[in-house]
């Protein structure tokens, strides 16, 4: 059996960078004062579960971050409001912040837009702790559009111009697509892309190798936005596409007649998950 690694598989920029930190931080706390990070690290439990063995703790909302008096918080690649930067300068905490430069970018771009006047838009998911971020830097109240039905159904403030942005994991065609809905009601529109290089080349080379393979492996955290996409795109272009965490959520059976097959990953998938499902693939068949 043929076996093809996506080159681009695994740890982003941004996420690497967080990562380190966090490991960096244990290294370095020698007033062995308690590390959190603002909400999981990264949307994959492996490596939630390591850093929490090793005594990090996850801050999970701004009511467990008020009762902080002392202890490392780490901002994670996501980024957060401009409101909890407020917070813990006035809490005196230490701050780790490893939000990802193309984040912090869209953080100024709304902040500066939406103090012009601009009516913001954000396409990408409500829920997800970007968007969240995003939505905190905003002047005036952003409109999220995630799908065609809300694009369709988009009606701004009245004279308001427009800027639209991304969540920096979202789908590259389906930005495009949404864009275009809106850029039909002849509003006057800014469009700033900002989905990261790092998606946009992970998801067009996960589409390739999807496309020309007989069974496709999607490797990432069951809560990571950018994963999911990566399966959506891959299922588009191969029916045998399979998302897992780890190889123990691997069927083995499933791929016995298959000549091909193609691995990518998520963002925040660890390199030696991808290694241990490739090597497996490799050793079975």
């Amino acid at each position: 059996m043929e076996v093809r690694v996506a080159k681009s598989a695994g740890f982003c920029f941004g996420v690497k960078k967080a990562v380190e930190a966090v490991y960096q931080q244990l290294q370095n706390n020698t007033k062995h004062l308690t590390i959190y990070t603002y909400g999981p690290l990264i949307h994959n439990e492996e490596v939630v579960r390591d850093l929490e063995a090793k005594g990090v703790r996850v801050l999970n909302d701004e009511a467990e971050l008020e009762k902080l008096t002392e202890g490392i918080v780490v901002l994670r690649s996501h980024g957060v409001e401009k409101r909890i930067y407020k917070k813990l300068e006035e809490k005196n905490l230490k701050v780790v912040d490893t939000t990802c430069p193309f984040v912090k970018k869209i953080h100024q771009i709304v902040e500066e837009y939406s103090e012009e006047g601009y009516q913001i838009v954000v396409i990408g998911n409500d829920k997800h702790p970007e968007v969240e971020g995003i939505k905190g830097w905003c002047v005036t109240v952003p409109v999220i559009i995630e799908n065609e039905q809300q694009a369709e159904s988009f009606v701004a403030e009245k004279e308001k111009k427009v800027c639209i942005v991304s969540q920096t994991t979202f789908s590259y065609t389906k930005f495009k697509d949404l864009v275009e809905i809106i850029s039909k009601k002849g509003y006057d529109i800014i469009v700033r892309n900002t989905i990261c290089n790092a998606t946009e080349e992970r998801q067009t080379e996960a589409k390739q190798i999807a496309s020309e393979v007989d069974a496709m492996i999607v490797i990432g955290g069951k809560s990571s936005s950018n994963t999911q996409k990566l399966y959506e795109i891959c299922k588009k272009e191969c029916e045998n596409t399979y998302y897992i965490q780890t190889l123990v959520d691997l069927d083995f059976d499933l791929l016995k007649s298959m000549g091909c097959v193609g691995i990518t990953a998520g963002a925040s998938t660890p390199n030696n998950i991808i290694e241990e499902v490739h090597t497996n693939v490799r050793v079975k068949f």
